[in-house]
């Protein structure tokens, strides 16, 4: 692929929301650029509820043109999750973050919003058309998680390539202690399950601390449940905290507690090994169960505040193992770079 060939990036615009999708595709612009590939990112807003709103904010991607700016092609779009993917571009690359996971894994679970009425089942199969239309379209279907992947054939019989995305903060993470609390960073939503965290703590029976870094629409609930088990002492809410305060709390923090439900991928896996620090997760996590394994690079547990706290009281009474798990961690994060995505893709865009 010549190195003047134009790439417009396609995302996804929730407003007044930031979290792995746009770091990721901010992440990507850069390290094209630094390849010395004219790149720009076009987004569009998206709102998912109630759920008519889905097709109405899908079908603008199908009607954009994206062949040309000023008299200047556009060589190359790379789609990234539902419905950008719905873009029409005869050089196409789709890099899936995820579809619209209400319409599929997440329908029937207390994660999902769509119901069995005949308007949400209609809703569903719409889902399902337009991405069985429009993902094959695509020169070569890439995934950021075997997870990803692996919904993909399972509910569309779709076949792709998982490319793992590097940590936003690239080589900058660093190990400097393994002090007595735990971190549990990212955007603050139930499928995030820090109330598992909360009720674990309130089980566990040493008196390690926890950091809770990150906003969102759960906090209020979570720091009123924080409350009632008596745990204001133990646990910090910090709120949304800059690049350079995230460092230093993966750098310190004895362990990082991750254990969304059915997770895509996570940074905060690779931000957490990068950092030389195990994982405390469970067996339903999805995508992070693609680097935590029990006893080599982190804990894995079953989703239940008994048997997280367990885990909990095996990381405050053991730093030696906590060290030894996150070096392992770290070596087989090395791996994952950005030359090899954009190979990928590139390739697949020639």
């Amino acid at each position: 692929m010549a190195s003047k060939e134009r790439i417009c990036i396609c995302g996804v615009q929730v407003p007044f929301a930031r979290g792995g999708a746009e770091n990721l595709i901010e992440t990507l612009r850069r390290a094209l650029l630094e390849r010395g590939y004219p790149v720009d990112v076009v987004t569009i807003p998206f709102k998912w509820y109630p759920g008519r709103q889905i097709l109405a904010h899908a079908l603008p991607w199908r009607l954009l043109d994206l062949s040309e700016s000023q008299g200047r092609s556009i060589d190359v779009v790379i789609a990234t999750k539902f419905p950008s993917y719905l873009v029409r571009h005869p050089n196409k690359v789709t890099w899936l973050v995820h579809q619209h996971r209400q319409a599929y894994d997440l329908y029937g679970t207390p994660y999902g919003d769509l119901t069995d009425s005949p308007e949400d089942q209609r809703i569903r199969r719409l889902v399902t058309h337009m991405d069985n239309t429009a993902l094959p379209e695509s020169k070569r279907i890439f995934t950021i998680a075997k997870n990803v992947s692996s919904r993909l054939a399972r509910y569309n019989g779709l076949d792709s390539t998982p490319l793992y995305p590097p940590p936003p903060l690239g080589d900058r993470y660093f190990c400097e202690a393994y002090e007595d609390f735990i971190l549990a960073p990212g955007r603050l939503e139930t499928i995030k399950r820090i109330d598992l965290l909360l009720r674990a703590l309130a089980q566990s029976h040493s008196g390690i601390r926890c950091v809770i870094a990150g906003a969102g629409p759960d906090a209020q609930r979570l720091m009123g449940l924080a409350k009632a088990l008596d745990l204001t002492d133990r646990v910090h809410f910090a709120g949304f905290v800059p690049e350079e305060e995230l460092l230093r709390l993966y750098a310190r923090c004895r362990a990082v507690f991750y254990a969304p439900y059915d997770e895509d991928y996570g940074f905060v896996t690779l931000e957490a090994m990068r950092s030389r620090k195990p994982v405390i997760t469970t067996a339903d996590a999805g995508g992070v169960l693609e680097f935590v394994a029990e006893g080599s690079t982190g804990f894995v547990t079953s989703p239940d505040p008994e048997a997280v706290a367990r885990a909990i009281d095996l990381v405050a009474g053991d730093q030696a193992t906590c060290q030894r798990l996150g070096e392992t961690g770290h070596a087989i994060v090395q791996e994952i770079t950005w030359e090899r995505v954009l190979d990928g893709l590139l390739s697949a865009a020639a």
